[in-house]
């Protein structure tokens, strides 16, 4: 007998060329991942993305964050010389987290004969525990 086991990943990330890279990852832009063999580029098209992107995540990122941007830029228009950073700079500089990575799944056989709505069901209240 195997047991069912659910995996619910949080990863922080740090800066703007980091989101860029997860979302290369993510969106499997790159020809082969040699680094991981389990990747099939084919199965790709199944993925399920919870929050689709229509962009790249950096794009995105600025657009969610445009407000902000705007808010930075003018605080940076008062600020003395030695002190002035861009947005992307103060985001990469700042330590703190930009985006979170949630990662949810689970074992092959916890799946094997689920289409893909009931897949979109389970996924869709992963998303009501984390909202």
């Amino acid at each position: 007998m195997s047991l069912n086991y659910a995996i619910f990943r949080s990863e922080p990330i740090y800066t703007l060329s980091d989101l860029a890279q997860i979302g290369s990852h993510n969106k499997r832009e790159k020809k082969a991942y040699n680094s991981n063999p389990d990747i099939k580029l084919e199965l790709s098209k199944n993925n399920i993305q919870l929050v689709p992107l229509n962009e790249k995540y950096v794009k995105e990122f600025y657009e969610l964050t445009k407000e902000y941007k705007k808010e930075h830029d003018e605080r940076m228009k008062h600020e003395r010389a030695d002190r002035k950073r861009t947005f992307k700079q103060m985001l990469d500089r700042s330590k703190n987290v930009v985006a979170d990575e949630l990662l949810f799944t689970a074992t092959n056989d916890f799946f094997k004969g689920m289409s893909k709505d009931d897949i979109k069901k389970w996924a869709d209240t992963c998303m009501e525990f984390v909202y």
